[in-house]
């Protein structure tokens, strides 16, 4: 199915005008303002839940495996929260779950 040329480039420019204003709203109407002690605290979690989100779907569904669980991937995820939470220190904890998921991918084969 094809699309008229036409339509395509509408399309980009309607995204390209709704990204330019999603971002012009925080950094050009908000950005030289003082902000409320509540939404610092808010934005202060963004990065803590952006990482679990974009790594969940792939150690729950991995494309890898045709989206059948996996346990090195499972195992790894496992690894990477539980020396997370005793550590506090999120380079060991990515390296942790790496390690665990290429040893055990090396080991089951």
């Amino acid at each position: 199915m094809s699309t008229a040329p036409d339509g395509t480039w509408i399309v980009i420019l309607g995204l390209a005008l709704g990204s330019f204003a999603l971002r012009f709203s925080f950094i050009g109407l908000v950005g030289d303002r003082r902000m409320p002690a509540w939404v610092l605290r808010h934005l202060r979690y963004t990065a803590v839940a952006i990482l679990p989100a974009l790594v969940a779907p792939a150690a729950v569904w991995p494309t890898a495996t045709g989206g059948a669980l996996d346990p090195p991937r499972l195992a790894a995820s496992a690894v990477t929260l539980a020396v997370g939470l005793t550590t506090r220190n999120v380079i060991f904890a990515m390296l942790s779950g790496a390690a665990t998921l290429y040893g055990l991918i090396w080991l089951l084969g």
